[in-house]
């Protein structure tokens, strides 16, 4: 330890007025300061050789229906207006009506024959990369516990959400950006719940972008230049220092001098991070930014790639022109392709600009919401909430492409053959990004918590 951190704030601040200037003290401090409260940003080892480096989260609020793209039923077709030949699950929110098989197509693609639905071609023209799990369940069968336990592992409380967990974990590989960013241009039933750090160190929440025209407000001071912005903010930094030194630690006020710290690194690199006009007219097209009905998904999986390619750890992206956007109770057959052609063909290009790029193979993208649809009719034209099981998919990161993982009935009502749950889901995850879901662990209110809970099982099938 060097003389200048064994000091303690009273004389340090003393001393900083007999020749040490406050930059270089900051700085020296930054140096021999690297817990979560002093750097919460730092690189942290992982606990095992990783084979993905960043996730992109690819959120639907609302439950995109996997009978109708990723999950064929013939049997749907058959017995389309027949009673469902079981007993349904105690756990539902309405009466449903009878079988309603799918107004679209599946066709076989690539290689490895999987079949998707005639309403994602663009992910159909990728499907070799991309593993299609479809025995996933989850235990609530309401918007609001379900979201929160696929995005937080727990349906009841508040809890860190998972890019907290793995910029906890992790670090971040740019000290000049946020190591976690959500981008959702409209409010979610839940809202910052899904994002929130809970009672993880503050500094490891989610920052919020709702416009990807004007990603981050107010990031620079017209009336300042950089230099008198950071001689005032080192100024406030040492009387933060001062005023915590003599109170318990505060997870809040560490994170509330983080992020001044970070908010000046990100007037260096965030305008150029996010801005997808230096983009080519060629990327442009590809993601469909120029066309109003791909525009935004478009716009935010550009930002995405641009923020991944820098260095952020976690990137969710929320398909929310609207809120809930793929609840279809009703207008299934008007409302499911408009949601699918707005998002397919800006999925098809991050998938393929991500390869080309070769950050494919160490970056983990995730596809799905909070559950599925039933296989049952919700009056004529909708599909009620269902958690028994659904499908979502994953590509890059160490994940197999080109593969089916699970099933469900033939009606596909349950889960019947490798249950994945929202557990194993995310223990799947962390050790894709080399932690343990059992040694990831935060101890608060006299316990050892973690995203995984109790439960979790890695899906070991899936990784190559």
């Amino acid at each position: 330890m060097n003389d200048f951190t064994s000091l303690n704030r009273r004389e340090l601040l003393a001393r900083s007025g007999c020749g040490f200037g406050l930059l270089s003290l900051a700085g020296m401090l930054a140096a021999d300061e690297t817990e979560h409260g002093s750097n919460p940003y730092a690189i942290r080892p992982p606990h095992h050789e990783p084979r993905a480096k960043r996730v992109i989260f690819l959120y639907m609020p609302g439950g995109p229906s996997h009978v109708d793209l990723l999950d064929p039923k013939p049997r749907l077709a058959t017995d389309n207006g027949k009673p469902l030949p079981f007993e349904k699950p105690k756990l539902q929110r309405t009466t449903t009506g009878n079988l309603l098989a799918s107004p679209w197509r599946f066709t076989r693609h690539g290689e490895s024959g999987i079949e998707v639905s005639e309403l994602l071609p663009g992910l159909a023209s990728c499907i070799d990369d991309v593993c299609v799990i479809r025995s996933m369940v989850a235990d609530n069968i309401n918007h609001t516990g379900a979201a929160l336990q696929m995005c937080t592992g727990e349906q009841a409380f508040s809890r860190p959400s998972m890019g907290s967990w793995l910029t906890y974990g992790l670090g971040t590989e740019n000290q000049n950006l946020p190591g976690f960013v959500v981008v959702s241009p409209a409010a979610v039933f839940q809202g910052a719940q899904l994002w929130a750090s809970s009672f993880l160190p503050s500094a490891f929440q989610g920052t919020l972008v709702r416009d990807p025209n004007n990603p981050i407000a107010n990031l620079g001071d017209p009336a300042s230049s950089l230099d008198h912005q950071r001689s005032k903010l080192d100024a406030l930094r040492r009387l933060n220092e001062i005023h915590q030194h003599e109170r318990a630690a505060n997870s809040q006020l560490d994170a509330r001098i983080a992020s001044f710290e970070l908010a000046f690194r990100m007037q260096r690199e965030s305008p150029e991070a996010f801005d997808i006009s230096r983009e080519s007219e060629t990327t442009q097209k590809l993601y469909g930014t120029d066309n109003p009905e791909t525009e935004l998904f478009g716009k935010q999986c550009l930002m995405a790639r641009r923020l991944l390619e820098r260095g952020v750890r976690f990137v969710q992206l929320f398909d929310a022109p609207a809120n809930n956007a793929w609840d279809q109770h009703s207008g299934l057959r008007e409302n499911l392709p408009k949601r699918c052609r707005a998002v397919d063909q800006p999925i098809t290009a991050l998938l393929t600009d991500l390869k080309m790029r070769g950050l494919l193979d160490d970056t983990l993208i995730l596809w799905g919401g909070e559950f599925g649809r039933t296989p049952t009719a919700e009056g004529n034209n909708g599909r009620e909430h269902h958690p028994f099981g659904f499908s979502m998919w994953m590509a890059g990161g160490g994940i197999r492409g080109g593969m089916v993982h699970g099933a469900t009935d033939e009606f596909g009502w349950h889960s019947v053959h490798n249950k994945v749950h929202v557990h194993d889901l995310h223990a799947t995850i962390l050790h894709q990004m080399g932690l343990d879901h059992e040694r990831l662990t935060y101890r608060f209110g006299g316990r050892d918590y973690r995203l995984t809970d109790v439960h979790g099982n890695v899906v070991k099938e899936i990784i190559m």
